[in-house]
């Protein structure tokens, strides 16, 4: 006995979008919420089974209050899911991340940044346009280095791949403390200060929750070696403030690439800085935007939606961030 069931993508579509969602979501009525005025979110809302969300509490504005027990799963596009506010939905109602579904592109991205602080790029792009020509700077090599990734998931694992062929070794922390893959040391984040202490190279990649939140702080960034390179691809609060920014103007050969920021507009509805960072000659940034290749988005929503799937079959999804 089959039961139609009623999902709500929540998001912005295209066409193309739209044909990807259409061709993959089979046997259910399908509905795009920005295809109705916004008084009448309510009514679209209060019938769905599932969601497919980026950001709900946006995207819904004051109409999440519809939400009735109806509700029993939200499918996120987004990794992370530190800016969802669990208790828009109603009890009972599975809320799942989309782990891993742009592992790829974001490796790339913290590889180029390791390497361009590595080389001092960017640094040496500035001397030059100022007229100085110094062939005699000295760049650090990614060789035999030691890399210490900080979440040890799919992003870290992609980063991985990435790092091997330069002959450098991997120290990993995850919340099991295992790993199938072969690296040279896995822990939890009680061997924090051991991987801190002994990494060239150390990158940020998980998740943030009340475990995470300021987990590097003034004591950490003491541990870590005087010319390390920090970089954080994850979430901006994962790292105190103020204190890296001490760390940074006071520690010259310390250096730092960060795509995740502590005020961005997706959370926070602009981009704020307490700090003067970018008047530091050791730090480089980009706009949270390591995963936008062409593609990714689609890719995002095909690996959003293999697990909506498992839902709507019956079967049970996979990284739920609410444990029912």
């Amino acid at each position: 006995f089959f039961i139609m069931q009623n999902v709500v993508v929540t998001f912005d579509t295209d066409k193309e979008q739209r044909q990807v969602v259409e061709s993959l979501i089979k046997k259910s009525d399908i509905k795009y919420l920005k295809d109705y005025d916004e008084h009448q979110y309510g009514d679209v809302l209060k019938n769905a089974d599932a969601l497919l969300s980026w950001n709900p509490s946006r995207e819904f504005k004051s109409h999440s209050i519809t939400l009735n027990n109806k509700i029993k799963f939200v499918q996120l596009l987004s990794a992370g899911s530190d800016h969802i506010n669990l208790k828009m939905f109603p009890a009972g109602c599975k809320v799942a991340a989309n782990n891993g579904a742009y592992s790829e592109p974001m490796a790339e991205h913290i590889m180029a940044m390791v390497l361009a602080l590595a080389k001092r790029l960017f640094i040496n792009h500035q001397h030059l346009a100022d007229g100085e020509f110094n062939q005699k700077g000295i760049n650090i090599s990614i060789k035999n280095s030691v890399f210490g990734i900080l979440g040890y998931g799919g992003i870290g694992k992609a980063l991985a791949n990435l790092i091997r062929p330069f002959g450098s070794k991997i120290l990993a922390i995850n919340f099991s403390g295992r790993t199938t893959d072969t690296v040279d040391f896995i822990g939890t984040l009680n061997n924090l200060n051991h991987v801190l202490k002994n990494s060239n190279i150390i990158i940020i990649s998980l998740p943030l929750s009340d475990e995470t939140e300021g987990l590097i702080s003034k004591n950490e960034l003491s541990l870590m070696r005087p010319d390390a390179i920090l970089i954080n691809a994850a979430r901006g609060k994962i790292i105190n403030e103020a204190d890296l920014y001490e760390h940074l103007r006071t520690h010259s050969d310390f250096y730092a690439g960060i795509d995740a920021w502590w005020s961005e507009p997706f959370t926070e509805g602009e981009f704020k800085l307490n700090y003067p960072f970018f008047e530091l000659p050791n730090i480089i940034g980009s706009p949270h935007n390591s995963a936008v290749v062409p593609g990714s988005l689609l890719e995002g929503i095909k690996s959003a939606i293999e697990n909506l799937n498992r839902f709507l079959n019956n079967n049970e999804p996979e990284n739920i961030i609410n444990k029912i």
